[in-house]
């Protein structure tokens, strides 16, 4: 089965210049259909389902090449190879925005930019670094999922989607947790709720969008304040969408804010060429 099979890759659009959309935990590429198509006119739109997750090939999972991020990171740079994509704006949620940051480590020539929306590098506080949680709030977590993954997504789910006024956001949510593979989710959580990136941060010489929600439980504001000090090339913007997953909440503030931050670096490259 080729990779782009197994990923469940699609593509649209009129563009020329690639932008590569990566779901965040218990999600698809669903959940890019009130974002992704504004880009279609002037990209080449592509989307996939991480392993375990979506119409992926749940097969090709092997816990040992999924016990880090960077097998999801060789992941998207093995579909950046069949597609032969270069010069590559990648958009990336959540956990895919880490994953994102270590693909574009491993081979920043195919990659233009990075817009990372609600990222965080580490989750646990620490000597001076607000991550959101304590250890053990955070084994508390595992262990309760470890017990009931179904219980465990329909409970954190809605907390995760935040706007409690529009339920129907938790509930796409929690049905998302639901169908994605509970082995692969159970191992995919620990991965990335234990995982510490930042010593990776400063590593990235790859221009950076950092899309900040107000009251997210997963990436406080302090995550995104901490990763624009550390990522060079980066810009913050503090987003009115409330939650983790403004490319639900809020899609036309979510467009708008990647829209500029394009706009803006053409624009800078048309004039440093000028």
């Amino acid at each position: 089965m080729s990779v782009v099979q197994r990923h469940n890759v699609t593509i649209s659009g009129a563009g020329q210049t690639p932008m590569l959309f990566a779901h965040g935990f218990g999600c698809d590429q669903h959940m890019w259909r009130f974002v992704a198509p504004a880009f279609e006119p002037d990209h080449r739109v592509i989307r996939f389902d991480h392993i375990g997750a979506g119409q992926s090939d749940r097969s090709a999972y092997h816990p040992a090449r999924y016990q880090t991020l960077d097998g999801y990171a060789d992941d998207v740079l093995e579909i950046c190879h069949a597609l032969d994509l270069s010069g590559t704006i990648f958009v990336g949620h959540s956990v895919s925005a880490m994953i994102g940051i270590l693909a574009a480590l491993k081979a920043p020539q195919r990659f233009a930019q990075l817009v990372l929306i609600a990222p965080s590098p580490c989750y646990i506080n620490s000597d001076g670094y607000v991550g959101g949680f304590e250890r053990d709030e955070i084994q508390a977590l595992l262990e309760f999922l470890d017990r009931n993954y179904l219980g465990w997504s329909r409970s954190l789910a809605p907390t995760i989607m935040g706007n409690g006024d529009r339920p129907d956001l938790g509930a796409e949510l929690t049905s998302s947790f639901c169908r994605t593979e509970p082995t692969i989710a159970r191992q995919f959580a620990r991965v990335t709720f234990l995982a510490d990136h930042r010593a990776d941060l400063p590593r990235l010489t790859i221009p950076s969008l950092i899309l900040q929600c107000r009251a997210d439980v997963l990436a406080p504001e302090a995550v995104g304040q901490y990763m624009q000090r550390h990522l060079a090339q980066s810009q913050l913007t503090m987003l009115h969408a409330t939650g983790h997953c403004p490319h639900l909440s809020a899609p036309e503030e979510t467009i708008a804010a990647i829209q500029a931050y394009v706009e803006d670096s053409k624009r800078d490259a048309q004039g440093h060429h000028a």
